[in-house]
């Protein structure tokens, strides 16, 4: 018997709000386009005070430079250390020497007992460039765009030190399934096939 009671949420892909991926595009309703750019950080405390100066001229020159508003993502997750943790107790288990044994088995007990005390913590930097794009519908224009936006954001990152790549489609699905099941994530990762199979689900038509 079907249930009468009504869905409160919606559909995963309703909440998620993405009509489509294609290559590294987000298309998301109502003519609106994203691309997502993975950097590096840098370590500002650490510069010299001249260093310092020059990073900020840097940035001021950077941010003058774009056309358009960008997002910054900071994430921060907890490292997960079990799969590090069970490979050290393999290499015990292994080791047939005695002192080398106890030596490892330290080490493990070690990071064991901080883990415990401390959470370690690791973070990764995204930028979100935008394009809104509403009724000419070409995905050609929007691309050629997009890749302008994202030309002008890698450089002006890459002048400043840091590093950046474009996320492709399957790893934006990877990003967004690991942001709605942050615990599945760790102990469910999609392999690489399941990854496909989502992103040729969300292809589509190509928009002409």
């Amino acid at each position: 018997m079907q249930s009468l009671k009504p869905n409160k949420y919606g559909s995963a892909k309703s909440q998620i709000n993405i009509k489509s991926v294609v290559n590294e595009v987000l298309i998301l309703p109502e003519g609106r386009y994203r691309s997502v750019i993975e950097t590096s950080s840098v370590n500002f405390e650490l510069k010299s005070e001249t260093e310092q100066d020059a990073l900020i001229e840097t940035y001021q020159s950077f941010l003058n430079s774009l056309g358009s508003p960008i997002q910054i993502l900071v994430r921060t997750r907890e490292v997960d250390l079990d799969v590090y943790l069970n490979s050290i107790k393999s290499l015990t288990e292994q080791e047939k020497s005695d002192v080398y044994r106890k030596q490892i088995l330290g080490y493990g007990e070690f990071i064991r007992s901080l883990v415990n005390v401390n959470r370690i913590l690791s973070r990764s930097f995204y930028i979100i460039v935008p394009l809104d794009d509403p009724g000419k519908n070409n995905f050609d224009y929007v691309r050629d765009q997009l890749s302008l936006k994202n030309e002008i954001v890698t450089k002006g990152l890459q002048r400043m030190g840091m590093h950046a790549r474009m996320l492709g489609g399957i790893e934006l699905l990877n990003l967004f399934y690991s942001f709605y099941n942050p615990i599945q994530s760790k102990t469910q990762p999609l392999g690489e096939a399941a990854l496909k199979i989502m992103h040729t689900a969300l292809i589509g038509e190509k928009i002409k």
